[in-house]
């Protein structure tokens, strides 16, 4: 069965890649931009995507999928797109590529739906989906918090196991493993690394306070219900 919200993931992607998509932007993507009392809270990830499966098709992350409770239109819906600042280590070497990221986000609940990730080798390009439903409740302003370290990883689908990417365009998806591999992924508090990180980055970060809300387990049977559902 063709998953058609990671097909929409995909037309996505190559939509934000070539500039057809509304984009959200990272916070701090100006290196004057400063945390203030009043404005959106201000939370922090960081993410490692490989992919043991294919080793020379190596994830780049594109997008962070964020989308309110409720959301039924593109005004409720978050695409935290990359910038040079959140390319930590993006070398596409068979050790996968390190982001940081930092999202904006006014009061409400959210779910952080996944990530979305390209590979593009001539001819092919291929679309990547890391699912992982993380529920996230903003519940102030001028705050900032970490989520904690996302490792990701492709390995070879057994089974039913849901796809790690799209069926089509089927050459591409099955050349780079995104149709035959699926998602390994651990959370992890890992805020002794990350931060001296974060704060070296971002001049806004250098004296606030961060708060840590690292995000529960990832949940492998939501992201299969999820993933069988569409």
């Amino acid at each position: 069965m063709i998953n058609r919200l990671l097909i929409a993931a995909a037309v996505a992607a190559t939509a934000l890649f070539t500039g057809c998509a509304t984009r959200t932007p990272q916070a701090f993507e100006n290196d004057a931009d400063r945390v203030t009392p009043a404005g959106d809270a201000v939370y922090l990830m960081t993410a490692t995507l490989r992919n043991d499966y294919k080793k020379g098709w190596q994830p780049h992350l594109l997008v962070v999928n964020i989308e309110k409770e409720g959301a039924t239109d593109s005004s409720g819906r978050f695409n935290f797109t990359m910038d040079k600042k959140a390319q930590l280590d993006e070398t596409d070497k068979e050790s996968g590529n390190k982001y940081l990221l930092r999202m904006q986000l006014p009061a409400g609940k959210y779910e952080i739906v996944g990530l979305t990730e390209l590979n593009r080798g001539f001819p092919i390009m291929a679309s990547f989906f890391t699912p992982l439903h993380e529920t996230l409740v903003v519940d102030g302003k001028g705050t900032v918090t970490y989520l904690g370290h996302v490792d990701a990883t492709v390995r070879e689908r057994k089974g039913e196991e849901f796809k790690a990417g799209p069926s089509i365009p089927l050459i591409d998806q099955a050349v780079a493993g995104a149709s035959g591999g699926t998602w390994d992924v651990a959370i992890v508090d890992a805020w002794d690394a990350d931060e001296a990180v974060f704060r070296g980055k971002f001049p806004a970060l250098k004296d606030v306070p961060v708060r840590k809300g690292v995000m529960a387990p990832w949940n492998r049977d939501v992201a299969q219900k999820w993933w069988a559902a569409h």
